[in-house]
């Protein structure tokens, strides 16, 4: 990470933290695992982030966004706040919960004969594609913030209880309704927080027409 300019290391329940081995690891960039962030769910490390991009071999059918590494840290530079990039442990990967919290999902293209990487070729690709695609920030900035991605959280958890008030979905079908309207609004580049807001308030008057 310190090699391509990165520095926010969050770590999601780390079996071990802090330890011995890791520093030992980490020679000259032990300021980067000092400063790291411990969570204890994956939603509470990127809840202020604009954007999580998730790293999995593994394809999902009704994913959100796949992207190459190339590609992903193009779209990440482009975006204006804070994004997070993703890792599985290196034995299991990312669960399907846990891709769905993303917004993308990147693969790194590999021989298909044989596309393992382990957790740290994979973070350094990735790093090394995201100090290759960054350029200093020039020109016009949005006037507007970006959505995070607590943000776009409690936009689902709302289009889903109105969807359930209005008898459109029964959470005890096998509909994949959360799951598509996820997919829907993850094809949404830049999506502001004020739009955001502007689609809530829009669900309360639906909800409640009594109260206007």
């Amino acid at each position: 990470m310190k090699t391509m300019g990165l520095a926010d290391l969050r770590l999601i329940a780390p079996e071990k933290f802090p330890a011995p081995e890791a520093r030992w690891m980490a020679t000259n960039a032990i300021d980067v695992l000092d400063q790291a962030r411990v969570h204890a769910t994956l939603t509470e490390s990127i809840s202020d982030c604009v954007a999580a991009f998730a790293l999995s071999a593994r394809p999902r059918e009704w994913s959100t966004q796949v992207l190459d590494a190339r590609a992903a840290a193009a779209r990440a530079v482009q975006l204006d706040g804070d994004v997070a990039f993703v890792f599985g442990n290196e034995q299991a990967g990312l669960t399907n919960d846990e891709m769905l919290a993303c917004q993308y999902l990147v693969h790194i293209p590999a021989h298909p004969g044989f596309t393992s990487l382990n957790l740290a070729q994979a973070v350094q690709v990735v790093a090394y594609e995201l100090f290759m695609t960054s350029k200093p920030e020039t020109g016009k900035f949005r006037s507007q913030k970006a959505a995070t991605v607590q943000d776009l959280e409690g936009l689902y958890g709302h289009l889903e209880r109105a969807a359930v008030e209005s008898d459109f979905f029964d959470p005890a079908s096998n509909s994949k309704l959360p799951t598509r309207l996820r997919r829907l609004f993850s094809r949404v580049p830049n999506l502001e927080r004020e739009e955001v807001n502007i689609l809530r308030g829009l669900l309360k008057a639906l909800q409640h027409p009594e109260a206007k």
